[in-house]
């Protein structure tokens, strides 16, 4: 099976971007725009075509401003997991701080510690250890 790496399109891919390296760790490695390729409308010279967010664990997350309407959030979610409990616990906190708990972060009948958030961007995160 081939690597799975999501892709979020958003109203604003940087500023989201900004939030997950700095609530879950990780650095904006790479942003293109349309203007950058040369071959676009001018309403979309800033919106950013492609960027690229290195988690702390080396995977990553692909992201693009929309260019058309659509819903934040989508009915998707994300998992991230961590191989420590300290570790879940502390991303669960940071998007907890501005973001909407949907299941608390605690150790669940079936092994793992196991919270939900939906950030501020709409998009839902399980994370577990």
């Amino acid at each position: 099976m081939g690597h799975v790496r999501p892709f979020i399109l958003s109203k604003d891919a940087k500023s989201q971007a900004d939030f997950y390296a700095k609530t879950l760790g990780g650095v904006i490695s790479s942003v293109l725009t349309h203007g950058q390729t040369g071959e676009t409308r001018h309403e979309l010279q800033d919106k950013v075509m492609h960027l690229c967010l290195e988690m702390e664990d080396g995977s990553s997350i692909f992201m693009a401003d929309s260019v058309e309407p659509f819903t934040q959030g989508s009915g998707h979610l994300l998992n991230i997991s961590y191989k420590a409990e300290s570790q879940a616990r502390e991303a669960f906190d940071r998007l907890a701080s501005s973001g909407q708990v949907k299941v608390p972060f605690a150790q669940k009948p079936f092994g793992l510690f196991y919270g939900e958030i939906t950030d501020p961007y709409g998009v839902t995160w399980m994370i577990t250890a």
